[in-house]
């Protein structure tokens, strides 16, 4: 009996974070532009809506170096939503300062200080609420237990100034329990705060995910391979990572020189104590994967090839040169998962990019996972280039224009040699604006998912780009001006071209 496919047939996706939603008081939210978004999909037959990790960032915005892989990021909270449901008083919107909408980037500390603001609201509201709301709250508590550790984390670096967690007071660092026990009970109040966000957070993306559903339209997730060396969960669980409890690094992540990089790429993450995962059945592996899926319908897992063999270098290497491949256990945990979630597929995209060794091939094609295909990456005059639309076999690919790491289609192809560009004129259909033609070059693959970032389907350039890997100025901040219904039409002409491929939902 064939295996049920993650893909199932020709659609279209659209890649926006929830913070590029126009909208909310500084980034999107979850909030009703949310679900208007999903309205305009749903109305021109798009199937899918992709996003980058819904989790906490770091100071420089990157969801993808995260204080908590379980935690949603606190920016998302919809001020609105709470005041209609009454758990904070309009008569208290006017002391959160609201500010101008309509820019092309937001604040990062414009956005902290509003989300301590609605914080510090929430408490004190908290008391006049039903007895029935607060069962939910503990009901949903006790439902899940990295919260505690999260609140409490979240709580003690904000103590010290928010320096990582290797370098706070010993009794903080080690995790002395029965000291932590009663500053927890001083801080009661501040880490109740930390809870409530979390909760309302859960509470308005699952109204989100159910719109989703009525809408016939799948959240695809992200998920990193790795978490971040200050995060609750290593500072919680330091016996399932290659770090000491001082927070030295016995071993850390990167992949070795290649192409790109001379010294290859070091990223300063632990690696995983697989021997401890193996032995605890996977348990914390099983709870990350079980959260996502109570977030998503799909999980696009970044860095799949880590799940056969990671690069390995010495913690105290300044550069990834020597390190060493090690066999990752990633058959037996997507076998676990596979069990989890009772079904005879897994909804995981394997990010698959960049130079992919047999032993992962082999894995991905093992569960029938869809791979990824970057069309930026296509025409670099190599005829066997593994990303040129003529050497996509098969159909259970995802197939993008660029991502959220890739410059937008328009500089992209700006920065384009012109006998690359008269190369790619010559052997496609090329208008000209060349974001749309581009998309219509994917569209037009055997992929079952093609998928563009809205910045492609609006013709932006790298002014509204969403990162520059290697950098930190500017990253993360860009969201759309200008209301859903101003760019409606690009929407319909994105979903009309892909009528014309068979991808759009009738």
């Amino acid at each position: 009996m064939p295996i049920k496919k993650v893909l199932p047939k020709k659609s279209l996706g659209i890649l926006m974070h929830p913070t590029c939603l126009p909208g909310g008081n500084e980034c999107g939210t979850f909030g009703k532009v949310a679900k208007e978004w999903l309205k305009k999909l749903h109305k021109h037959g798009i199937e899918y809506w992709q996003f980058l990790p819904l989790t906490p960032t770091d100071s420089f915005g990157s969801p993808y170096s995260s204080p908590s892989s379980f935690a949603l990021n606190p920016w998302f909270l919809d001020l609105d939503d709470l005041i209609e449901k009454g758990f904070i008083l309009t008569s208290n919107k006017e002391e959160l300062g609201l500010v101008s909408q309509n820019k092309n980037y937001f604040d990062f500390d414009v956005a902290d200080a509003l989300t301590k603001k609605l914080g510090q609201l929430l408490l004190k509201d908290w008391s006049s609420q039903s007895e029935e709301r607060k069962l939910n709250f503990y009901k949903w508590i006790s439902n899940n237990s990295w919260v505690e550790d999260y609140a409490t984390f979240v709580v003690i670096r904000e103590e010290f100034n928010m320096l990582p967690w290797w370098q706070w007071p010993h009794e903080f660092k080690t995790k002395n329990d029965k000291f932590l026990k009663s500053w927890i009970k001083k801080k009661n109040e501040e880490i109740l705060i930390k809870k409530l966000i979390q909760w309302h957070l859960d509470e308005q993306w699952n109204g989100i995910k159910n719109f989703a559903k009525s809408c016939n339209i799948k959240l695809i997730g992200d998920l990193p391979f790795y978490v971040s060396r200050d995060s609750a969960e290593v500072w919680s669980n330091k016996s399932l990572f290659s770090i000491l409890k001082n927070g030295d690094l016995i071993f850390q992540s990167g992949v070795p020189p290649d192409y790109f990089s001379s010294t290859g790429q070091l990223w300063g993450t632990p690696t995983y104590f697989w021997a401890k995962h193996k032995r605890t059945n996977f348990n914390w592996w099983r709870k990350r994967f079980k959260r996502q899926f109570e977030l998503v319908d799909l999980l696009r897992f970044d860095h799949f090839r880590g799940l056969g063999g990671y690069w390995r270098v010495n913690g105290k290497s300044k550069s990834a040169i020597h390190g060493k491949w090690i066999n990752s256990p990633g058959r037996q945990l997507l076998n676990k998962i596979k069990q989890d979630l009772g079904t005879d597929y897994l909804p995981i995209i394997a990010e698959d990019l960049g130079v992919i060794t047999p032993d992962v091939e082999k894995l991905r094609k093992k569960f029938e996972l869809p791979g990824m295909k970057i069309l930026q990456f296509a025409f670099d005059g190599n005829e066997d280039n593994p990303y040129l639309p003529k050497n996509i076999e098969g159909e259970n690919w995802v197939v993008y224009t660029g991502t959220h790491d890739n410059s937008t289609a328009l500089s992209w192809w700006e920065c384009l040699e012109n006998n690359t560009k008269k190369k790619v004129k010559d052997e496609y259909k090329f208008s000209e604006n060349p974001s749309l033609s581009l998309i219509e070059i994917g569209m037009n693959t055997n992929a079952n998912l093609f998928i563009a970032p809205i910045q492609d389907i609006l013709s932006l350039d790298d002014s509204s780009r969403l990162n520059k890997p290697g950098t930190t100025k500017n990253n993360w901040k860009w969201k759309l001006n200008i209301p859903l219904e101003e760019i409606e039409e690009n929407i319909k002409l994105f979903s009309k071209l892909g009528n014309n491929f068979g991808r759009t939902r009738k």
